[in-house]
């Protein structure tokens, strides 16, 4: 793998009313991901590590294997789309995080998920 990761990851939260509770602290953000191979080998997608913060500090750890139940292989100008969902005590916080790839030639690397806002509509204003 080159200097640069080849991996270019883009998100696009939004805030779910119809499944939060705001009166019992209870914010349900979805989040939009697209995973694009812009390298010149195939990888695979092999685990994931998020860190979830919430306005009052509170830092969440989550690392597991692939996304949503999947290992997407991304062969080299693939893309890859899959949602999924977090829930915050506060109407307002942030994600961010990395994913572990493997390369053809074996070789593992991180793919890092930049830092994206979760906000109720409304909410920085």
């Amino acid at each position: 793998m080159s200097e640069s990761c080849p991996i270019v990851v883009t998100v696009r939260p939004e805030y779910a009313p119809e499944h939060s509770e705001p009166e019992q602290g209870r914010f349900v953000f979805i989040y939009y991901i697209r995973i694009q191979n812009k390298g010149e080998q195939g990888v695979q997608l092999v685990s994931r590590h998020w860190l979830i913060t919430d306005a009052k500090g509170k830092v969440e750890e989550v690392r597991g294997d692939g996304v949503v139940g999947e290992q997407p292989v991304l062969a080299p100008g693939d893309e890859h789309d899959y949602n999924s969902f977090c829930v915050l005590e506060t109407n307002v916080g942030c994600m961010q995080g990395s994913y572990v790839m493997v390369g053809e030639d074996g070789r593992y690397f991180d793919a890092p998920i930049p830092a994206f806002t979760l906000a109720v509509p409304g909410a920085l204003n």
